[in-house]
C-alpha cells in the first residue's frame, strides 16, 4: 500500500512532512518542541500519547491543532465523574421499527481527545482499553471495527490535584508516551499572551491525510534496525526490573516494579520513528535514548524509599541511560 517510489523516497517524504507539520503547529503552539515531536511521533508509530500537566498549559489546544493540520475525523470526549462507558463506545437503542440499533459513540473517529481522562473513575477509563489495543469496540456482544488510523491523545492533570483518579497500570501501558508539559519560559509566555489577546484568528493548513499516515506507519515498521540497537533497548528495559539478573543498582534500591515487554516494543518502534523524522534510514542507540524518558516514565513504579528521599523517575531513567 506504499505511495512512494521506494522506502528511501518514503523516509525523505516523511521527514519533510514532519517539518511542515511542526512549522504549521508552531503558528498556534509557542515552544513545546519536544511535546509536539512526541505527539507526532506517536501518530506515525500508530500509538497513543498521554499529556500530563497542570491546567492552562495548552494540552487541549495542542491536540486540537494537531487534528487541524491532519485531514482526519476528530472527536473530543470530556471526561467527568458521571461519564459512563456507553457515553464513549455507544449503545444499543430501540429504533422506530422496535429493533435494536447500535448508536455509535464518539470513539468512532480517527483522533480522540480524551480530555482530563483521570477525572473519571477507572470503570469508564477502561472503556478505552479495547479500542486502544484492538482498534475495535464490543457492544452487546458485537465487535465494531474502528476507523483507521486511530489515536487516543489523552490529557491528564497531575494525580495530586482535586477530584482525580489514578489511571490503571494496564491502561497506562497502552500509551506509548507519557509527555510531561512544563510551564513556558518568560519569553514564550510573553509571546503566548501577545498572540492570544488580539482579534486576529490563527489558521493552519491541512498537511497530510489518512492514507499518507497509514503509509508512513507501515514504512516505519519496515525500517531495518541493527541487532545491537534492539539488544540495547531490551537490556535498558530489563535493567528497570528490580531483583532480576540485569537490574541496575539504583533500580534495586528505589524501584518497586519495572517496565514490561511492551516498553521494549515501544522503544524499538519509537526509535525507528525518531530516525525517520530526522531523515535517517535506520535507528541507532541515540534514537533509543532520545525516546526512552517518555516511554519508561509511566511504566516504572517507584518504591516508598524513592518517594521519601525525593528520587524522581527522571533521575532513575537518566541514571540507567
Amino acid at each position: 500500500m506504499s505511495q512512494f517510489a521506494n522506502d528511501v523516497d518514503g523516509i525523505q517524504h516523511l521527514s519533510a512532512s514532519y517539518q511542515q507539520l511542526k512549522k504549521e503547529i508552531s503558528k498556534v503552539i509557542v515552544g513545546q518542541d519536544d511535546v509536539v515531536k512526541y505527539v507526532l511521533l506517536s501518530i506515525f508509530c500508530d500509538s497513543h500519547s498521554l499529556l500530563v500537566g497542570v491546567p492552562g498549559l495548552a494540552k487541549t489546544l495542542l491536540v486540537k491543532t494537531v487534528s487541524d493540520v491532519l485531514e482526519l475525523h476528530f472527536k473530543r470526549i470530556q471526561f467527568t465523574p458521571d461519564l459512563m462507558p456507553s457515553d464513549i463506545v455507544g449503545a444499543e437503542v430501540l429504533n422506530e421499527n422496535r429493533q435494536f440499533h447500535f448508536n455509535r459513540g464518539p470513539i468512532f473517529a480517527n483522533i480522540i481527545l480524551a480530555d482530563e481522562i483521570n477525572r473519571t473513575p477507572p470503570k469508564t477509563q477502561s472503556a478505552l482499553l479495547e479500542a486502544m489495543q484492538e482498534r475495535q469496540v464490543t457492544a452487546a456482544g458485537q465487535a465494531h471495527a474502528l476507523n483507521l488510523p486511530f489515536f487516543v491523545l489523552a490529557t491528564q492533570n497531575p494525580i495530586e490535584q482535586e477530584g482525580t483518579y489514578p489511571l490503571p497500570e494496564a491502561q497506562l501501558d497502552r500509551f506509548m508516551f507519557n509527555i510531561v508539559l512544563d510551564y513556558p519560559s518568560y519569553d514564550e509566555e510573553l509571546q503566548v499572551v501577545k498572540t492570544t489577546t488580539t482579534d486576529t484568528p490563527t489558521t493552519v493548513s491541512k498537511i497530510i491525510g489518512a492514507n499518507e499516515i497509514i503509509a508512513f506507519q507501515h514504512l516505519i515498521r519496515r525500517m531495518p534496525i541493527a541487532d545491537n540497537v534492539v539488544e540495547y533497548a531490551v537490556k535498558l528495559v530489563a535493567s528497570t526490573r528490580p531483583n532480576t539478573a540485569k537490574a541496575a543498582t539504583i533500580v534495586n534500591e528505589f524501584v518497586a516494579w519495572g517496565a514490561g515487554p511492551r516498553a521494549s516494543q515501544a522503544l524499538v518502534l519509537a526509535a525507528k520513528g525518531h530516525a525517520a523524522i530526522n531523515g535517517k534510514y535506520s535507528p541507532d542507540i541515540e534514537d533509543v535514548q532520545a525516546v526512552s524518558l517518555p516511554i519508561l516514565r509511566h511504566r516504572i513504579i517507584r518504591n516508598f524509599k524513592a518517594e521519601a528521599e525525593g528520587v524522581s523517575m527522571e533521575k532513575i531513567i537518566k541514571d540507567l541511560l
